[in-house]
């Protein structure tokens, strides 16, 4: 296969892995194309946690025409029996003569295990076709694997003056329906939402994927995230939406209030305290535990106190800033509690998209 050629079929198979975007954590998202003589015949993708790998499900649909083939696969194939067999012994058995991976696994059971099983069957192994692509759709599992901490992403609706509420805490609704519905997806991807105290007891979110919204642009239902809030003294009302709804709901405090968390705990909440950090949750703490929980992306929808808890910290990699087209003055609250003095404190980002979502700007944008 020529150059251009394994691009064309990496790009292939990492359309493939986005397909598993909001189903597989805490797995990563692969995807793999079998092609012979210049044609597929087997593609697939990692559903969710348990179900066969990509490779297996190319495998499958490819049949004995498997033999003699090269595989494009978005992550180094794995090399440990977990609930699936290993996927690179499969390719071995399957007669495949070569393997095209985008980027090698974090994951100490595999790193350069499942390319060293490969090269010592014989197969032809080339690592590193759009590494970048690879590695950005992966970016949070790769990072826990690595020991670090989850990825993590900040949401925030905002007017075009940078005002996310008015004094009095009021905020629904600053951005349209459409901004909304996108909203969605940023949970469907994420492992966990963290909010405050604040935004619960002002709002009352429920923090969940509604799957009316998730039906027409996923495959399989989607994957809970966890609702994480952060509540130091566990004044959460027992009636708290998020009490209520499926899934896992953690309220993190820092003070050990008995009779309360007892009574969370009654209502279905996880409880957790924490060392704290002027009187408040140590953020970096907490993401350090949700990763060893298998968290591989964190979204924040919270108020300038939480985000600017983080922010400060260094700990938000990604902006997601929705931005409606309406102003709502100087007595507004800010996006961050984060009082930076002089120009020399600014922090720069760089945005990495800016699109029109119904009648809103999103942007992206990352810390420099």
């Amino acid at each position: 296969m020529s150059a251009i050629a394994d691009l064309r079929y990496m790009a292939l198979a990492l359309q493939q892995a986005r397909r598993g975007r909001y189903t597989t954590q805490p797995n990563p998202r692969v995807g793999c194309v079998l092609v012979k003589d210049d044609v597929i015949v087997g593609e697939g993708f990692h559903a969710r946690a348990g179900s066969p790998h990509a490779e297996i499900a190319a495998l499958r649909q490819a049949g004995y025409r498997a033999y003699g083939a090269t595989a494009y696969v978005t992550l180094e194939p794995c090399a440990h029996h977990g609930r699936t067999p290993p996927c690179a012994n499969e390719l071995v058995i399957a007669g495949i003569k070569r393997v095209v991976m985008a980027t090698l696994d974090a994951n100490p059971l595999v790193a350069g295990k499942g390319k060293k099983i490969l090269e010592e069957a014989g197969i032809d192994t080339v690592v590193g076709v759009l590494e970048d692509d690879a590695r950005a759709l992966n970016a949070g599992f790769l990072r826990r694997m690595n020991g670090g901490l989850p990825w993590v992403r900040a949401k925030i609706a905002t007017s075009l003056d940078g005002r996310t509420a008015m004094a009095s805490g009021e905020s629904r609704w600053i951005t349209g329906a459409e901004a909304r519905r996108d909203v969605q997806k940023w949970r469907a991807m994420s492992s966990a939402i963290i909010t405050g105290i604040g935004t619960v007891l002002a709002d009352d979110p429920a923090l969940t994927v509604r799957p009316d919204e998730w039906a027409d642009w996923t495959h399989g239902e989607v994957v809970p995230p966890w609702r994480v809030v952060l509540d130091s003294h566990f004044r959460t009302p027992l009636n708290a939406k998020l009490l209520k709804v499926p899934g896992r709901t953690l309220i993190v405090g820092t003070h050990s209030v008995l009779d309360r968390m007892t009574a969370l705990s009654d209502a279905g909440a996880d409880i957790l305290v924490l060392p704290g950090r002027d009187g408040r949750v140590d953020v970096q703490v907490l993401l350090k535990l949700l990763g060893e929980e298998g968290a591989n992306e964190v979204l924040i929808e919270a108020g300038a106190g939480v985000n600017g808890a983080f922010a400060r910290a260094g700990l938000i990699d990604e902006y997601v800033l929705y931005q409606a087209p309406i102003l709502l003055g100087s007595s507004a609250r800010p996006m961050l509690d984060w009082p930076l003095q002089s120009m020399r404190d600014q922090r720069r980002l760089t945005i990495t998209d800016t699109r029109m979502v119904g009648g809103d700007i999103r942007h992206l944008a990352k810390p420099k």
